[in-house]
């Protein structure tokens, strides 16, 4: 279990990289705060942060449950494949909404299969 707190806690500060890089797209761009709009760049760095707070709310539970019921291995090596796929995600929007396709994919299937292995989990744990 100890490797999916670490992988948890890595997607934790990938997140806070993404928020940092929002501030300085923020500086950059001269975007005031409360201002979510302004420069492009600025929006999709933005997006990126906010779409991958949306992301853990699924993913912490479910990699954890997924090490509980499934396998802890199975559920940090998806983990890490979830943050490289948000990794991929921020560089691909940042640079053109049109190259996040790819990353959105490996952290979605990476979030999906996490998920679906834990209700497969708990119903074979509590049918038991």
């Amino acid at each position: 279990m100890e490797f999916v707190s670490v992988v948890i806690l890595v997607a934790l500060l990938e997140y806070m990289f993404f928020g940092l890089a929002t501030g300085q797209a923020r500086q950059k761009y001269e975007v005031s705060a409360p201002a979510t709009t302004g420069n492009p760049v600025f929006e999709r760095t933005l997006r990126v942060q906010q779409n991958t707070l949306e992301q853990l709310v699924v993913f912490i539970p479910s990699v954890w449950l997924f090490a509980t019921y499934i396998n802890p291995l199975a559920a940090a090596i998806l983990g890490i494949v979830f943050i490289v796929g948000r990794a991929l995600y921020f560089q691909g929007y940042v640079a053109d909404p049109e190259k996040r396709g790819t990353g959105f994919a490996i952290g979605f299937v990476a979030n999906a299969i996490l998920l679906l292995g834990s209700l497969v989990g708990v119903i074979i744990a509590w049918a038991t």
